[in-house]
C-alpha cells in the first residue's frame, strides 16, 4: 500500500510535459539535446552543441584521461595546430596568425592589456557594443587616462550609411583604437565592417572587430576585412562546445600582443612562423577539447545540407521569414533593411525602465513567455533612452511553426507588458 501511495505521489510531483502542447521543432532537432518541453529561439546567446560534436568532445576527453602525458605532452600541440589550419582556411587567414581563446571578451582583454594608451588618447566604440566589451574598454580608459568615445548608431537604422556617418563623426585626431561589432549582439545588426575598418585605418586608427557571432553565421574572409585584430566565437553559430573562440592578430601587430597568462611557452625556441602563436599554446592545464572540436564541427555541419554556405543561408532565410511574420502579425517594424539582418533580428517594442543591473536580468515579459508558453527568447532593456527589445534567433533545428507560436503568445502578452502597444 505504501509503495503504491509513493508511486502516486511521485507521479503527482513529476513536472507536466509541455511537449504535446508546443509546436514541433524541425526534423534537424534530432541532432541536438534541446529540451522538447521548450521552444528554444535563443541560439544567439550561447549557441547549442549538437550530439555528434558532444560525442567527439567526449572522445577527446577520454583520450586525454587514458594517458594524460601522451595526450598533453606528445599529441596535443600538433592536434591544435591542425585544427587551426582548418579554421584558418575557413575564415580566410593563416594558422600562424590565430590563437585559441575561451571567448571574444577574453580576446579583447588580451589586446587591451597588451597595448599602451596615454592620457588624452581616445578609445572609440558604438552604442551597440557588447556590454562586457564596454566594461573592458572602460577599465582600459580608467587605467591609462584615455577617454572612451561612444558613437551613437541609431536603432532602428535605415541604411549602412547611417552607421558609417556615426563612426565618421566620432573620429578625432586623438582616436587611437576602435572596437567595432561585426554583428551586434543586443540588436542583431550586420555592420558594414570592411568599410568601417577602412575608414578608421585611413585615419591611422587600429580596429578590433568583435565577430563573436560571425563564424558559421556569415561567410568570413579576414584578409578582405583587413582589421588589426579580430575575434570570433565558435561555440555560437559553429556549434562547438562552450569556451571555444579565436583571436586573429595581423602579422604587423603581433609583436606587441602577449597572452594574458604567461606560461611555459613564453621563451620556447620555436621557428617562425609559429613563434608568436606558440606563446599562447599552453595557458596551463585545462580542457582543450572545445578547441579541438572546431575541426569536428567544420567537418560535421556541412553534412546537414551539403555545405556550410547552404546551412548559413537556410538559417538566415528562416530568420527573415520569422521576422516578416512577426512584423505582419504584430505590426512590429523591422529594425533595419534586410541587407543588415542575418540569423538574428531584434524588434524594438517601446520605452522601458532601465533595470539596476543588466547581466542576468530577466524582464517580466521574458519570464511570462517562459512561464506560460515555455518560449525561451531574450527580452532586453537597451539603449539611451532605454527601450524594450525582443531578439529572435534562427538555426536549422527551429521551425516556422515555433515563430508563429511566439507571435500568438506575444499578441496576448504585449498589451500587458507594453501598455502603449495595442494588438
Amino acid at each position: 500500500m505504501y509503495k503504491e501511495m509513493g508511486r502516486r505521489w511521485q507521479n503527482f510531483c513529476r513536472p507536466v510535459s509541455f511537449a504535446a502542447m508546443l509546436p514541433p521543432a524541425s526534423p534537424y532537432s534530432r541532432y541536438w539535446l534541446l529540451d522538447a518541453d521548450v521552444v528554444f529561439l535563443n541560439h544567439g546567446s550561447f549557441g547549442a552543441c549538437p550530439l555528434p560534436i558532444l560525442q567527439r568532445q567526449e572522445e577527446h576527453r577520454r583520450a586525454m584521461e587514458q594517458e594524460p602525458v601522451r595526450y598533453l605532452v606528445r599529441r596535443l600541440e600538433p592536434l591544435l595546430w591542425q585544427t587551426k589550419e582548418q579554421l584558418a582556411s575557413f575564415i580566410g587567414t593563416h594558422a600562424a596568425d590565430l590563437v585559441f581563446v575561451p571567448n571574444a571578451t577574453y580576446a579583447l582583454n588580451t589586446v587591451l592589456h597588451s597595448l599602451s594608451f596615454h592620457p588624452g588618447d581616445e578609445l572609440l566604440t558604438t552604442t551597440h557594443v557588447y556590454g562586457a566589451c564596454l566594461h573592458a574598454l572602460q577599465v582600459a580608459a580608467q587605467r591609462t587616462g584615455a577617454r572612451l568615445v561612444i558613437a551613437d548608431v541609431p536603432f532602428p537604422v535605415s541604411s549602412p550609411d547611417q552607421v558609417m556617418e556615426a563612426i565618421s563623426q566620432a573620429i578625432s585626431p586623438r582616436t587611437r583604437f576602435a572596437v567595432l561589432d561585426h554583428i551586434t549582439s543586443p540588436t542583431g545588426l550586420i555592420f558594414p565592417v570592411q568599410q568601417m575598418v577602412a575608414l578608421l585605418q585611413d585615419a591611422g586608427v587600429d580596429c578590433f572587430v568583435d565577430g563573436a557571432h560571425v563564424p558559421g553565421h556569415l561567410p568570413l574572409d579576414l584578409r578582405s576585412i583587413g582589421a588589426a585584430y579580430y575575434a570570433g566565437n565558435t561555440h555560437k553559430w559553429l556549434c562547438t562546445p562552450k569556451g571555444s573562440a579565436f583571436l586573429y592578430v595581423r602579422p604587423d601587430r603581433q609583436a606587441a600582443i602577449r597572452p594574458l597568462v604567461t606560461s611555459h611557452r613564453y621563451d620556447a625556441p620555436v621557428p617562425e612562423p609559429q613563434r608568436w602563436s606558440s606563446a599562447f599554446f599552453w595557458p596551463g592545464t585545462t580542457d582543450f577539447s572545445p578547441w579541438l572540436c572546431i575541426a569536428d564541427a567544420l567537418n560535421w555541419l556541412p553534412t546537414l545540407m551539403g555545405n556550410l554556405t547552404d546551412l548559413m543561408k537556410h538559417n538566415r532565410d528562416l530568420c527573415c521569414a520569422a521576422a516578416q511574420h512577426l512584423q505582419n502579425r504584430l505590426q512590429l517594424a523591422l529594425p533595419a533593411p534586410t541587407e543588415l539582418l542575418g540569423c538574428m533580428t531584434a524588434f524594438p517594442l517601446g520605452p522601458a525602465e532601465r533595470p539596476p543591473y543588466a547581466f542576468g536580468y530577466i524582464h517580466p515579459l521574458q519570464e511570462a513567455l517562459w512561464e506560460a508558453y515555455r518560449i525561451e527568447v531574450p527580452v532586453m532593456v537597451w539603449g539611451h533612452p532605454p527601450q524594450l527589445i525582443l531578439r529572435i534567433s534562427a538555426y536549422c533545428y527551429n521551425s516556422m511553426a515555433q515563430y508563429e507560436y511566439l507571435a500568438e503568445a506575444l499578441r496576448k502578452l504585449l498589451p500587458r507588458y507594453v501598455p502603449l502597444r495595442r494588438m
